[in-house]
């Protein structure tokens, strides 16, 4: 049974949870400029090694949701995300989109979801682990996902439920919930599953990448950062998932060699920044988008921001975040 809302994290982290971490401490109550400057979702108003400041988008400034907004925004409505899927399917049946390929189509739905409010946490609800769907707040994973679970039904010609379907084969390793465990955490065997049912091509080796060696152990190290880890069997899952992982060779495209890449990146690649943290595989996720004439990273970052396209190009963006080093690239395929 899916469920339309409810607090997640990112699979690249959330703020709080990232920033807790590194202070030593599980509090949420954290400085915010610590959050804005370890963070992985990070907006382009915060530049490596300085202070937080608004993005430079050209518009004005957004006000910043409260913790009243963001609780509404968690909560269940089942009607409200049901009549946004029906009403871009419709859209995109309209303007001729679903004829788009499946990169391009993400790209064309993106650009309707821009100034949907950023949220973190937006999968971390209450209970046992099942289908959160909330089209209402987003963050820089769950972003990616409906986006590629909206175009895949889509182009197959589907309805909402059709859309539930797909973005729970996304989400879960298998395809379909069976406890926190299936859950596909750490990004990087994110690209991995969906490679192997079909949904996505992991491209990063034929862009110039190198192998990254840091071992995946986020999760089991930070523990009391996760509330499910609490159980014992659940604890010993996600461990035993982590030491299979680390013996998969993963490999990036380091952030100086991003814009030589960049020619042979395509709209609508699924986009995630590569982490510093020790034990941590991504840091943020996005969509690519060429934008007079440069690569630029459709997006959800930054906690009090929203969707947006970076106003600096990928390649930048990149190497001015202190908490990123470089990218994979994964291509969703028709």
């Amino acid at each position: 049974m899916a469920e339309l809302a409810g607090p997640r994290s990112c699979r690249c982290e959330s703020n709080e949870r990232v920033a807790a971490a590194i202070a030593g401490t599980t509090r949420s109550l954290l400085l915010p400029g610590l959050l804005l400057l370890l963070a992985g979702c990070t907006g382009d108003g915060v530049p490596a090694g300085g202070a937080a400041r608004p993005a430079d988008t050209g518009a004005a400034a957004r006000p910043v949701p409260t913790a009243a907004d963001s609780a509404s925004l968690l909560r269940a409505d089942r009607t409200a995300d049901s009549l946004t899927v029906v009403e871009r399917i419709r859209l995109a049946k309209q303007r001729g989109l679903d004829t788009l390929p499946t990169g391009a189509l993400m790209v064309a739905l993106g650009r309707t979801f821009v100034g949907t409010p950023y949220v973190p946490q937006t999968l971390e609800a209450e209970g046992d682990e099942r289908l959160i769907i909330n089209l209402r707040a987003l963050d820089c994973v769950t972003f990616v996902e409906n986006m590629l679970a909206l175009a895949r039904t889509i182009r197959a010609g589907g309805a909402f439920p059709e859309f539930t379907r797909e973005l729970e084969r996304i989400r879960y390793r298998t395809g379909s919930v069976a406890g926190y465990p299936s859950r596909l955490h750490y990004f990087s065997e994110w690209i991995d599953a969906n490679q192997a049912k079909g949904i996505v091509t992991n491209v990063t080796r034929e862009l110039g990448a190198v192998r990254d060696l840091e071992p995946l152990d986020f999760m089991s190290t930070h523990r009391a950062s996760y509330r499910q880890l609490a159980d014992d069997a659940t604890f010993e899952a996600i461990r035993q998932i982590e030491a299979r992982l680390n013996q998969n060779p993963r490999y990036y495209i380091p952030a100086t060699a991003i814009a030589g890449a960049a020619p042979r990146i395509r709209d609508g690649d699924i986009i995630a920044a590569t982490s510093t943290l020790s034990g941590m595989d991504i840091a943020h996720t996005g969509l690519a988008v060429w934008q007079d004439g440069e690569l630029h990273l459709m997006h959800a970052p930054l906690v009090g921001d929203s969707v947006e396209i970076s106003a600096q190009p990928l390649a930048v963006r990149i190497q001015r975040i202190r908490t990123q080093d470089g990218i994979m690239v994964a291509r969703p395929r028709d």
